[in-house]
């Protein structure tokens, strides 16, 4: 993320300076307090566009025999290129009698958190929990997500109507968000598919994988055969993620 002169720490808020990185530390336990699973955002997957704030739920399972006190501090999130956030104190709701889950939220927004490109990709959860009995765990990497660059995808086929047997050419780009410009731009050389869906079916079809030129533009020719539906698909990785256009119909003659 983009360095500031200073940083207001605030809780729940997204700490912006390189200033603010946690420094490394070891990890700490007494007892038999273990975390079970760390679920960010549902999927442990956080995609950030380049409008619009994001909050984000980190979600910490935790079992200790005599049951969880709570987080003794907020969670911290970090990844590359300095990028930090801190959620709000968490709140724990028990599971049973021994295990419970804690969860805290923060709110990201690429248009004052001043994100850098380079901090898409793998981001890890920092918790401190504290069980009935005085037994606690204190974890680095408790966790891990993808902290991604959110992608646009959009498919064009042509001519409509085509008779059967024709060819059928089906354009479109990718593109991505970049945070320090708060524009898209175009996700070039990537591999993307271009799937199909016979008209009244339920789902698609890849029918081949089309590269994207250097600009993120996409173009390739099929035989037209049935009515239907033609999308391009891009499955994501680390830093960007997956998208789906919207399908474009075909009328076959």
């Amino acid at each position: 993320m983009r360095i500031r002169a200073s940083v207001a720490v605030v809780s729940g808020a997204l700490a912006l300076s390189a200033l603010a990185v946690p420094a490394a530390r070891a990890d700490g336990s007494q007892g038999d307090t273990r975390i079970t699973k760390v679920v960010v955002d549902g999927g442990n997957k956080v995609r950030i566009g380049t409008s619009g704030a994001v909050t984000v739920k980190v979600g910490v399972t935790v079992t200790d025999t005599s049951g969880i006190k709570g987080a003794e501090d907020e969670f911290e999130i970090y990844g590359p290129d300095g990028g930090n956030a801190t959620t709000g104190k968490p709140s724990c709701t028990k599971v049973d009698a021994t295990t419970s889950t804690c969860v805290g939220s923060v709110r990201i927004d690429p248009r004052t958190d001043h994100l850098s490109d380079k901090s898409a990709g793998t981001w890890y959860v920092d918790a401190w929990i504290n069980a009935n009995d005085d037994d606690y765990l204190w974890k680095e990497k408790a966790g891990s997500f993808s902290f991604q660059r959110a992608a646009r995808l959009t498919a064009d086929a042509a001519p409509e109507p085509v008779e059967k047997g024709g060819t059928i050419t089906v354009t479109g780009a990718l593109s991505r968000a970049d945070w320090e410009s708060l524009a898209y731009a175009g996700y070039g050389s990537q591999s993307v598919k271009l799937q199909f869906r016979k008209k009244n079916a339920i789902g698609y079809t890849t029918v081949k994988t089309v590269e994207a030129d250097s600009k993120g533009s996409l173009k390739t020719t099929v035989e037209a055969s049935a009515d239907g539906y033609y999308r391009y698909s891009f499955g994501g990785d680390s830093g960007t993620a997956a998208v789906n256009s919207a399908g474009d119909f075909i009328d076959v003659k």
